[in-house]
């Protein structure tokens, strides 16, 4: 199979469609798997005899290889092909869940977390390969019937962990059902109609046309050149491991040396923000309200439930704004921040209720429109090394909240959704700085071209 730089996929725009409903039960397989097996984690690790720093430990050290790897992974995407990268990340996560189930020791569940913190990107690839199958027009649309497909495993997989943990060897049987829908997954990705024509150029020359409301990406310029002035182009991922290295290391630093940093800057922010707002929601529901932490389980149960219909709401708010993705950004952050603002001042429990109920809708709208931005600045050449990026930052943001959400703590319980007001309006002063350049999109260019 033939790529250019390394992608192939569906040839016509039926296949496209084909194509991406296909990545759409990916998407929720994968989460579904996972979410089977997380939240039990901590109570399997417990049992085995490891202490709460020693579990600690081992969590953050997973969350330290995620922020390292993604970057990596998703330039190696660009380089070798969705699908060889794709492929490659599913059966690794799987060894890894696959080892999970046979840890009878901590130092075995320690191993288990090595190759699924390296290689567990299968859901940036499958955005990045969603990005190359479908225009800029319609790609909100797609990444957010995708998320909302994938918050569907999350909300069922949880129930479905929880009930066959309640069985003799459960957490062992659970992890071994997580690996086989991992290889279950691997092999929907092989049978996808993948074609010797890449996403980039051949498909899109057969002009605009729609199925299920899917376009066929158009040829245009893109910022992110692929790399070949000076660089090798990688034409198979059996290529010397050593060429991939170099080439991947020079497209970390292009994107290094690009005007995106204040990109990143705000999706770093309005991550932080809303790892605030969730960071003691339970607790600060108990103290400030009464409450008992079941209500609050109904309620980011129901909050989650109303993110998969944002998602699905997508494709008919885009078209409202005219597919103007920096207004829809910049109105749905403001819309967080002021939703934030009125959960913290909140007086009665159903206040709380109403500023839930639209911060699903616009950290989801939110969420979508950010990638959106990036892929759109950036371009698209090297989609899998920005989502990579963004991923890592979005890590970064998980590190910085539990600090910034104790330390807001020791003040009030309503310390960390304010803190998070004053990096919303933060993140919303950068937008508005900054935009002509969101509004002109195209005009980015590597500082080395």
């Amino acid at each position: 199979m033939e790529e250019d730089g390394g992608r192939g996929a569906a040839a016509s725009p039926g296949a496209s469609a084909r194509f991406v409903r296909c990545l759409y039960a990916v998407g929720f397989l994968d989460l579904f798997g996972v979410s089977m097996v997380v939240p039990l984690m901590n109570l399997h690790i417990k049992s085995l005899g490891a202490s709460p720093t020693v579990a600690g430990i081992i969590g953050s050290l997973y969350g330290i290889m995620q922020l390292f790897s993604s970057t990596f992974v998703g330039c190696w995407s660009d380089i070798v092909g969705r699908r060889y990268s794709l492929l490659t990340c599913i059966l690794l996560s799987a060894l890894g869940y696959f080892i999970l189930g046979m840890s009878t020791t901590v130092y075995l569940f320690a191993i288990s977390r090595v190759p699924v913190g390296i290689f567990k990107h299968t859901l940036s690839i499958s955005k990045a390969l969603l990005s190359d199958l479908v225009s800029e027009r319609d790609r909100p649309l797609v990444m957010g019937r995708f998320n909302a497909a994938s918050s569907v495993g999350f909300i069922l997989g949880p129930v479905v962990g929880g009930y066959l943990t309640e069985l003799k060897d459960g957490f062992y049987q659970t992890s071994f059902i997580c690996a086989s829908i991992f290889l279950l997954n691997a092999g929907l990705v092989w049978m996808l109609p993948w074609s010797e024509e890449n996403t980039g150029n051949g498909k899109h020359k057969q002009g605009k046309k729609r199925t299920d409301s899917i376009t066929a990406k158009p040829n245009c310029d893109l910022q992110l050149k692929s790399v070949t002035n000076g660089t090798v182009v990688i034409d198979s991922p059996f290529q010397s491991p050593w060429v991939q290295i170099v080439t991947v290391l020079k497209r970390i630093k292009e994107i290094a040396c690009s005007d995106l940093w204040d990109i990143f800057l705000v999706r770093l922010l309005m991550s932080v923000t809303i790892l605030l707002y969730h960071s003691n929601f339970s607790l600060a529901l108990e103290e400030r309200f009464g409450v008992k932490p079941l209500f609050s389980g109904y309620l980011m149960s129901y909050s989650s439930s109303l993110g998969v219909l944002a998602g699905c709401l997508l494709g008919p708010i885009t078209r409202l704004y005219q597919h103007n993705t920096y207004r829809l950004l910049l109105h749905s952050s403001t819309f967080t921040c002021t939703l934030i603002l009125l959960y913290a001042s909140a007086l009665s429990i159903w206040m709380v209720v109403l500023s839930s109920t639209f911060l699903a809708f616009s950290t989801t709208i939110g969420r979508t429109c950010i990638i959106d931005l990036e892929l759109t600045i950036g371009g698209n050449e090297a989609s899998g090394t920005l989502l990579g990026v963004g991923q890592s930052v979005t890590s970064v943001g998980r590190i910085i909240a539990p600090l910034l959400s104790g330390i807001a703590q020791e003040f009030s319980p309503c310390g960390p959704p304010s803190l998070a007001v004053g990096l919303a309006l933060l993140a919303i002063l950068i937008m508005n700085v900054n935009k002509q350049k969101y509004c002109s999109s195209g005009n980015v260019k590597l500082k080395n071209q």
